[in-house]
């Protein structure tokens, strides 16, 4: 093959994604381009009002003050900002030091000041999205500008593992706190001092950002990070097949087998952190008097009774195709190491097992009989009617609903099943009438992520979370009791016993029916790129894990002096200057379709 020849193919494969795909930005010339397939479009990119997808993309273009060694998910030194910390013998003042190498996007220096600011901002205004966070964090000073002194008014366990950005100062100090909260959209570029920057964002369609060449750990192997929003899996799948995308989150299920029989593919389950459930519509009745959830639902006993009534192992082979565990506890199970595992296993002779009749039985108990013997259950005389709401974007969802309403069915409850949207949902959980708290639902099917440190997952369930992150309105003194108490208990294993004796109670209480741990599936293109980084000691994810060393890491293998793919072109990087011989390459990549590419 001739040198032209080999240029205009070179060219053509780089091409071939972005005259395939509408949604694609113009692809750069001789840029190495990696590009991301998932189905979560980002809602909005300022760290005080997005709540999703937006938190990769936040660890992506800032940095933490001390940052999750991908390995081992470890607060170590030297992977946030702070290359090093002590702490005061009561545990109530922490010292950090912070490296004077990162720069911000723009050029300036980042300084432990950054740092200040950011903690100050957030606390004296009452920053919700952080709040949790926040406890007992009294004042944040910076002596000078590689140190940060955090004094608290108790001892905050979990003052490592706090999960916030650090702001510019010279930016952020210019944006009212109302405006953060409420309006203020962070429109790229976004300056920031993480390994990439958002410098294009399309609603949507997608996320562009640009490798950080000066980052202080080194710049990224890639140009450019292209995070591509699909509105279907399956058009993901076939996109990743073709080479439009080299790795994909939140692949079909049933693709998930014939996507690592691909060459060069490879498809994982990975452990993450979240779980989903059937949540109850807990709120008391006499604080909230225009809730209108079902007055069973207050009842502990009638909400463990229906435990017995969930087959977990079947919903999660049926409804997430084997892609998911049963769940028994609040904090994800087979996530953490066994020397510091937060998660609550139920001891055998206590533990729910899915049984119809003890089910039944319960119920009875409870006082919830079956007086007329028309099949449905009676609560002062009348019949017991709940709503169980599954959501619109998750297909999971909605068999785990109908799975559940068919249970409740043959126990003696009257379900009146319905599937909505996510939004539609949250007015419900969150519906206010002339002022007053008044959630409308009876029982819901959704989930959490969250954090390493299970202080957010545990956070939701606790009074003071009612009106805010509580979607069940669920109350109990002596979890609110331990929920502080574990913020505050620095000896690690004793920080484990009152997280374990917290999922106990929620356990016994059942505000929620923990359903499944699901596993994120992905498929990433090994064969043609190299430098995948998988968390958690090999069973986590490569990427959509709010860690940044995939990004950094992952690039082109060399030319392996074949034909990479099965009959694909090899990889060749042209610079073409001519505008006959680009035609020449468009029409070229028209007419050839979709390939497998890595380098644009």
């Amino acid at each position: 093959m001739g040198l032209a020849v080999a240029l205009l193919m070179g060219l053509a494969v780089g091409l071939a994604p972005a005259v395939a795909s509408d949604a694609s930005p113009a692809p750069g010339v001789g840029k190495t381009i990696l590009r991301l397939g998932w189905t979560h479009d980002p809602e909005n990119l300022n760290p005080f009002i997005g709540y999703g997808s937006e938190y990769e993309i936040w660890a992506l273009n800032y940095e933490l003050l001390v940052g999750f060694r991908a390995r081992d998910m470890a607060n170590v030194p030297g992977v946030g900002l702070a290359t090093a910390w002590e702490t005061s013998a009561d545990g109530k003042v922490w010292t950090f030091t912070v490296t004077d190498r990162s720069r911000w996007h723009d050029g300036r220096p980042v300084t432990a000041r950054d740092v200040a600011f950011t903690f100050t901002y957030m606390i004296e205004n009452k920053m919700g999205m952080f709040i949790d966070y926040l406890r007992y964090i009294e004042k944040v000073e910076a002596p000078d500008d590689t140190t940060v002194v955090f004094t608290c008014s108790r001892p905050k366990a979990n003052m490592l593992a706090l999960w916030i950005p650090i702001l510019p100062e010279h930016i952020w100090s210019h944006i009212k706190p109302e405006e953060a909260e409420k309006t203020f959209a962070n429109p790229p570029p976004i300056v920031g001092s993480g390994p990439f920057q958002v410098v294009e964002f399309k609603k949507g369609e997608y996320v562009r950002l640009a490798a950080n060449k000066e980052y202080w750990k080194g710049a990224p192997k890639v140009d450019e990070v292209i995070l591509q929003t699909y509105q279907n899996q399956d058009t993901m799948a076939q996109d990743l097949k073709a080479g439009v995308i080299q790795t994909a989150w939140n692949i079909p299920p049933a693709q998930f087998d014939a996507l690592n029989r691909e060459p060069d593919l490879e498809s994982i389950r990975a452990v993450t952190v979240g779980l989903d459930e059937l949540g109850f519509n807990c709120a008391d009745r006499k604080k909230y008097p225009r809730s209108t959830g079902h007055p069973v639902l207050q009842d502990p006993a009638f909400r463990r009774a229906l435990q017995w009534a969930v087959d977990k192992e079947k919903i999660a082979a049926l409804a997430y195709g084997g892609n998911a565990t049963p769940a028994d506890a609040l904090v994800t199970g087979d996530y953490y190491s066994s020397d510091a595992d937060f998660h609550w296993t139920p001891p055998g002779d206590s533990a729910y097992t899915f049984d119809l009749d003890e089910a039944r039985a319960a119920l009875d108990a409870a006082g919830y009989p079956d007086a007329d013997g028309d099949g449905i259950r009676e609560y002062r005389g009348r019949p017991i009617k709940l709503r169980l709401y599954a959501r619109t974007e998750s297909a999971a969802s909605q068999t785990c609903g109908k799975l559940i309403t068919g249970w409740f069915k043959e126990v003696g409850l009257d379900i009146d099943y319905r599937v909505m949207a996510e939004g539609a949902l949250g007015d419900r959980q969150y519906n206010y009438e002339h002022d007053e708290f008044a959630p409308d639902f009876d029982m819901f099917i959704w989930g959490w992520g969250g954090d390493v440190d299970p202080n957010f997952i545990l956070s939701v369930l606790t009074t003071g979370s009612i009106e805010s992150w509580s979607d069940c309105n669920w109350s109990n003194a002596e979890y609110d009791e331990l929920f502080l108490e574990q913020q505050t208990t620095i000896d690690l294993r004793e920080r484990i016993a009152l997280v374990h004796r917290m999922q106990e109670i929620v356990y016994r209480e059942s505000p929620y029916i923990p359903l499944v741990y699901p596993l994120d599936i992905m498929t990433a293109d090994t064969g043609r790129w190299t430098g995948w980084v998988r968390a958690n000691e090999g069973r986590g994810a490569w990427w959509y894990n709010t860690l940044p060393d995939s990004y950094v890491a992952v690039h082109p293998v060399e030319d392996r002096g074949e034909t990479p793919g099965g009959g694909r072109t090899g990889l060749v990087i042209g610079l073409v200057a001519a505008a006959c011989v680009v035609a020449a390459v468009v029409a070229l990549a028209l007419r050839q379709g979709r390939r497998r590419s890595e380098v644009e």
